[in-house]
């Protein structure tokens, strides 16, 4: 008797009605809601008791007829009729040529069905996104403005070369010995692109108007280094607290870079991330807390946070020879790695781990962790390691040359950093000992 559910007390018909007649309603209460004002009722076709009898409707006629759905046919058919009329009225009238009401009323009357024959999650995500799509009018009006001439087309290249060039690409070596084959080195340009572009759309047209802080946890899902020399040129020009809140977002772009090296580390090489995470982690909450102890320094001298200019880097990270210029640093990486590995062993793959921070880490860590079948997994994740805080020293060296002469900046530049760098060296030291 206890397993039994109450759903066996309830007829499945009385369910699915009450279920059509509340999901009718909630679409015309937000539609309505999105139309108080006088003119627009005036046009309307219906208030949100319409569209709650557009489901009853629509529900009656499906079960009365339930073997050719012939009554269910007419009925839409009579409702196509008068929501033509409606628009042929409208149009003429009020010279309005909208039709969201009318695709709407379509949606509401297609309810009944989907509720009867599809799993509730399906007919439940179909009304939360009815909903949403109606809530969020304005929203996309506004993101229609902001956004570039040519982002949709940018989009749609990366749609291409992920969805249509990379199923096609070949997954054989093309060279002897060399684990480096067409199809990966686009996996990771496709992958890597598109953890960048998703910081760089929060960092457009979800957090535009954020404060320097926001900016710089942000700018370091997208490039650590880029946005470390935009916030270090900003800062050359603010002074006292304003500047020093600039250094704060400078270690928040470090503490996401190591967040954005440990997704990329999870995706390509799940060995390599069940030795490095807890380090990683570990390097992360330290900027973090560098950065939050000079914020909260700070948050009392300023009377308002410093925006961030979002246009001032604003180069798309999903432009085509943006993704062909790390494709071709992939494969230079590769060939390096393997002879340095052939002539030098891992004494010389330590070694250019440091070097490649010089430039662009994020190829040659890929191609580490593309190379775990034949190099050891403690070797890649000592080499990531070195490569992070290379490349670390070398964006203090940026912050220090964009900041120029700034008085405020440089001191504080210098120990923030210089305290990361060295509890790096300590989790890499810990690394090596364990």
């Amino acid at each position: 008797m206890n397993n039994i559910q109450w759903t066996e007390y309830v007829p499945q018909e009385m369910i699915n009605f009450l279920l059509v007649t509340l999901f009718s309603l909630l679409i015309g209460l937000s539609l309505h809601r999105l139309n108080l004002n006088k003119e627009s009722e005036r046009i309307l076709f219906g208030t949100d008791r319409t569209f709650t009898f557009i489901g009853i409707f629509g529900y009656l006629l499906y079960i009365l007829e339930p073997e050719n759905y012939t009554l269910y046919i007419f009925g839409g058919i009579l409702l196509g009729m008068l929501l033509s009329i409606h628009y042929y009225v409208k149009q003429s009238q009020y010279h309005l040529f909208g039709v969201t009401t009318i695709v709407i009323a379509l949606i509401t009357y297609a309810l009944p069905p989907i509720v009867v024959t599809q799993p509730s999650w399906f007919y439940i995500m179909v009304v939360v996104l009815v909903l949403l799509f109606i809530e969020m009018k304005h929203n996309f009006a506004e993101l229609a403005q902001r956004m570039k001439n040519d982002e949709m087309v940018t989009l749609a290249k990366f749609l291409a070369i992920s969805g249509i060039i990379l199923p096609i690409l070949p997954d054989e070596n093309l060279l002897p010995g060399i684990n480096l084959t067409p199809y990966t080195v686009w996996l990771a340009t496709v992958v890597v692109s598109g953890i960048s572009y998703l910081s760089y759309l929060l960092k457009r047209y979800v957090f535009r108007e954020s404060g320097t802080l926001v900016s710089g946890i942000l700018g370091g899902l997208y490039s650590s280094t880029a946005t470390i020399s935009v916030l270090a040129r900003k800062g050359k020009q603010s002074t006292g607290a304003e500047a020093e809140e600039c250094v704060a977002a400078m270690l928040m772009a470090v503490s996401m870079m190591f967040l954005r090296f440990l997704v990329l580390i999870g995706i390509f090489s799940k060995e390599t991330l069940f030795i490095i995470w807890p380090y990683m982690l570990v390097m992360s909450a330290i900027a973090f807390l560098v950065g939050i102890r000079i914020h909260m320094k700070n948050r009392q001298l300023l009377a308002a946070a410093i925006k961030f200019d979002n246009d001032t880097d604003s180069s798309n990270p999903l432009e085509f020879k943006v993704a062909l210029i790390f494709a071709v640093l992939f494969v230079i990486f590769t060939l390096v790695t393997h002879y340095t590995l052939v002539y030098a062993g891992n004494s010389g793959l330590h070694v250019l781990s440091v070097i490649s921070g010089l430039s662009d880490i994020t190829p040659f860590i890929l191609n580490l962790l593309e190379s775990t079948s034949s190099i050891a997994v403690g070797v890649v994740a000592a080499c990531s390691m070195q490569a992070i805080i290379s490349n670390i020293c070398v964006n203090m060296c940026y912050a220090l040359f964009f900041s120029g002469g700034n008085k405020a900046m440089k001191p504080l530049i210098l120990r923030s950093f210089g305290i990361v760098i060295a509890a790096n060296v300590v989790m890499l030291a810990v690394n090596y000992m364990l």
